[in-house]
């Protein structure tokens, strides 16, 4: 959908942060360790300082990914974790709060279905933060930037931002650069 005006466009790849295995748990209901709490907090502020706070969220609905991304807005609040359950005011305290979709198809999900979902985004987002697993979010990137896009994937909490040139519908056939990158531990 174009109207004449060009219409700045991000997605942002978030992987989910590091996750307990304990025996006997099904993979779905895996938790954040206190590390996975923390590295994703400090995404969420990263985010925020560099002003990519999100208008759309797609989120896996597996435990590991939903803490996630509630500890990566908690980061995005103007005083950190301790603001996280402001009612008003979206992350960082500036316009309403993202609208959030728990994406069944999200988990286990083949690039192609991850890529399928994105498009199908509110042509008015401006910025879209896609919360999910590997291998698929990290072939994401690699799919929308081939040189720019880390070859060796994304770590836990790791973020990737890339330019969308096009709609959203057009995703992964129009350019969509890596324009920055952050992660959380070394």
């Amino acid at each position: 959908m174009t109207d004449g005006r060009a219409t700045a466009r991000t997605l942002v790849l978030l992987r989910h942060g590091k996750a307990e295995r304990p025996e006997g748990i099904a993979d779905r209901e895996r938790a954040l360790t206190e590390r996975g709490h923390a590295d994703a907090a400090a995404a969420g502020a990263w985010l925020a300082r560099h002003g990519f706070l999100p208008d759309v969220v797609v989120c896996s609905p597996a435990r590991r990914t939903r803490q996630t991304w509630q500890a990566a807005e908690s980061g995005m609040a103007p005083n950190g974790p301790a603001e996280s359950g402001m009612s008003g005011p979206g992350p960082a305290g500036n316009g309403p709060k993202p609208r959030v979709r728990y994406e069944p198809a999200v988990y286990a999900a083949e690039t192609a279905d991850l890529l399928d979902l994105l498009r199908a985004t509110d042509p008015d987002a401006g910025t879209v933060l896609l919360v999910a697993h590997n291998p698929g979010i990290s072939l994401v990137s690699i799919v929308l930037d081939r040189v720019g896009a880390d070859r060796e994937g994304l770590r836990t909490s790791g973020v990737v931002v890339h330019r969308v040139t096009g709609d959203w519908a057009d995703l992964g056939t129009a350019p969509a650069p890596v324009t920055a990158r952050h992660t959380a531990r070394a």
